[in-house]
C-alpha cells in the first residue's frame, strides 16, 4: 500500500518525484488546500492535489493534479490507487466518504480519521456527538428531511432560529429567520444551496452570543510522546461573519482565564472524540460580557485548517497550515508564538467572471505591516472569496483597521 519507511513518525522521506518520496494527496485544492500544498513542499513531500475543476489553486502549485467528482467513490479509489499516497488529506466537506472508510480499513491514511472526515461533513452527525455522547453544551437544534418536518422543527425551536443544510461550507444556504415571513426563503435557500446529495436540514435555536471564536486545535502524533497523543492549542482567534460567512478575523481573541479553560476543555473533547492527528479549527460562541460569568457554546469543528485561520500567516510563528503539515507527517509542533496582534479581512468578488483581474493591489500593500494572499481562483461569482487581507499592529484593533484597508484598496474585475 504505502512505503514503510514513508509512515508518519520515522523521519524517514525520499526527494519529491522520486521512487521514495513521501507522497501528500489533497482532496479539495482551494485556497486553504493551497497553504497545506506550500507548507508541504517546503518539507520536501510530494503533493498531489485532487478537485472538482481544472486549474484549481492548490492545483497550480502542486507536483501533479487531477479533476474528478469526490463524491464519486470509484473515481476516488482509482485515483488513490494510483497515486499511492502516504497521507490521505482532505480539505473539502463534499466527499464520498463511505470510500474514505473502506480505503481506511484496508491500510490507508486518512487525516485525521475516515470517520471523523464523515462526521464533520454531516452537520447532524457532529452536533449528535457533541451534544448527545459527550454532553458538550449546545444550541437547541432539530433536523428536517420534508418541509413539513422543516415548520414542526421550526415551531418546536421557536423563533429567532437558524435554519442550515446538514451538509454547506462557508455559509452557503445558511438562513437567520427572524420572523414567520423568512420560513419558507431560508427552506428553499438550504435546499437549493446545501452540497451532496442529502437534502436534511438542521434548525438551531439563535444564541445570544457576545464573541465567537475559532480554536485552532492540534493533535500530534503519539509517537512523539509515548502512549498518547498531545494537544495543542492556537491563542483564540475572533471572527465576523456575515450571512454565514467570515469577513475578518483577529488573534488574539481576548479572553479571561476561566473562558478560556472551557473553550480549551470543550475543544480538546470533540477533537479527541475524532481521533487522528493534525489541526482542527473548533467554532465556539461565548455568551455573558467579559464582566460577568460566561457559557461556552459548541458551534462546529473543522478537521483541517480554518479560513478564520488564515490570520496566522502573519500573526504567529508558525501558520495553521505548517502546524497541520508538520502534525500530520509526525514531527514535533515546537512552541508556538504570537507574533504581534494580527487580523485578516476577505477580498470579494462582485460579480462573475472567467478570467478575472485585480486592481489596487500596489496601493493596498502600501498599509503599514500589510501583506496580500491572492488564491489565482480562475473564475469568480458574486461574493466569492478571491484573495486575504494581512496585517499587523500593536493592538488588535489597529490589526484590523490596516487589514480592513488593505483589503478594502483591491478590487476584483
Amino acid at each position: 500500500m504505502t512505503n514503510v519507511a514513508n509512515q508518519p513518525g520515522n523521519g524517514v522521506w525520499g526527494t519529491p518525484l522520486s521512487a521514495d518520496s513521501k507522497r501528500l494527496l489533497l482532496l479539495g485544492s482551494g485556497e486553504l488546500g493551497r497553504e497545506v500544498a506550500l507548507e508541504a513542499i517546503r518539507l520536501g513531500i510530494e503533493v498531489i492535489a485532487v478537485d472538482a475543476y481544472a486549474n484549481a489553486p492548490a492545483m497550480q502549485v502542486a507536483h501533479r493534479s487531477h479533476v474528478l467528482s469526490m463524491l464519486d467513490g470509484r473515481a476516488l479509489r482509482h485515483v488513490i490507487e494510483q497515486e499511492h499516497p502516504d497521507l490521505i488529506v482532505p480539505e473539502v466537506e463534499a466527499l464520498a466518504t463511505e470510500t474514505l472508510i473502506e480505503l481506511e480499513a484496508e491500510g490507508w491514511s486518512i487525516i485525521p480519521t475516515a470517520l471523523a472526515t464523515r462526521l464533520t461533513m454531516d452537520r447532524e452527525g457532529i452536533r449528535r456527538l457533541a451534544a448527545e455522547e459527550l454532553g458538550l453544551p449546545t444550541s437547541p437544534y432539530q433536523f428536517a428531511a420534508t418541509e413539513p418536518e422543516y415548520q414542526a422543527a421550526i415551531a418546536a425551536i421557536g423563533l429567532p432560529c437558524v435554519v442550515k443544510p446538514v451538509m454547506s461550507s462557508s455559509g452557503k444556504g445558511q438562513s437567520l429567520v427572524k420572523t414567520a415571513a423568512d420560513v419558507d426563503a431560508a427552506w428553499t435557500y438550504a435546499f437549493e444551496a446545501g452540497r451532496g446529495k442529502d437534502p436534511r436540514v438542521i434548525v438551531e435555536g439563535f444564541v445570544e452570543f457576545d464573541t465567537e471564536i475559532t480554536l485552532l486545535t492540534i493533535r500530534s502524533h503519539p509517537q512523539l510522546s509515548g502512549s498518547k497523543t498531545t494537544t495543542h492549542f492556537c491563542p483564540p482567534i475572533g471572527h465576523r461573519q456575515e450571512a454565514g460567512d467570515y469577513r475578518e478575523s483577529w488573534q488574539p481573541c481576548a479572553l479571561n482565564s476561566t473562558t478560556l479553560e472551557k473553550c480549551q476543555h470543550i475543544a480538546k473533547a470533540i477533537t479527541d472524540a475524532l481521533g487522528g492527528v493534525g489541526l482542527f479549527g473548533v467554532e465556539l460562541f461565548i455568551a455573558g460580557g467579559p464582566n460577568k460569568k460566561q457559557t461556552v457554546y459548541f458551534s462546529e469543528v473543522s478537521p483541517r485548517p480554518h479560513d478564520t485561520g488564515m490570520v496566522t500567516m502573519v500573526s504567529q510563528n508558525m501558520s495553521e497550515f505548517e502546524l497541520h503539515v508538520r502534525a500530520i507527517s509526525g514531527l514535533p509542533i515546537g512552541e508556538i508564538e504570537q507574533i504581534r496582534p494580527g487580523a485578516s479581512a476577505v477580498i470579494l468578488a462582485s460579480e462573475i467572471s472567467n478570467s478575472p483581474t485585480f486592481t489596487g493591489v500596489a496601493e493596498a500593500l502600501t498599509v503599514p505591516s500589510s501583506k496580500l494572499r491572492l488564491f489565482g481562483k480562475p473564475r469568480a461569482h458574486k461574493n466569492r472569496r478571491m484573495g486575504v487581507a494581512l496585517a499587523l499592529g500593536s493592538t488588535v484593533e489597529e490589526a484590523r483597521t490596516r487589514a480592513s484597508d488593505c483589503a478594502s484598496k483591491v478590487a476584483v474585475h
